[in-house]
């Protein structure tokens, strides 16, 4: 049986310690992002608050804005997710806070998400 930490201190230590090795795996349809990590063998959890798509600065606002949606900050997650799940990175994150940062470096986006809940599965 898989051990369950509720606390976001793991995810900070398992990405301070092996960066890229924590992939974007899917985004569940109950708001919860999950993360795996290739080198500890452990599943992240992320119940999501908060959304925030950023456009790059260099970028400047290219419009794939989704209209008539409830939360198009999640509906253009959800699509980047699906497009281009390899190009999605972990960037920062504050346990303290509750904030992580995703980006996507093909789309050029910055996610900031608000985290509810962590949850670290381990094998």
């Amino acid at each position: 049986m898989a051990q369950i930490i509720r606390s976001g201190a793991f995810l900070q230590q398992c990405w301070s310690v092996h960066p890229l090795c924590v992939t974007v795996k899917r985004m569940a349809e109950d708001r919860t992002l999950v993360l795996t990590c290739s080198s500890c063998k452990s599943v992240h959890h992320l119940s999501l608050g908060m959304v925030i798509p950023k456009d790059s600065a260099a970028q400047g606002t290219t419009g794939a804005a989704i209209e008539n949606v409830e939360d198009p900050g999640k509906a253009l997650l959800s699509a980047c997710i699906t497009t281009h799940q390899a190009s999605i990175t972990l960037r920062e994150m504050d346990v303290f806070q509750d904030l992580v940062l995703l980006r996507c470096a093909d789309c050029r986006r910055h996610y900031e998400l608000t985290v509810s809940s962590f949850e670290t599965h381990q094998k």
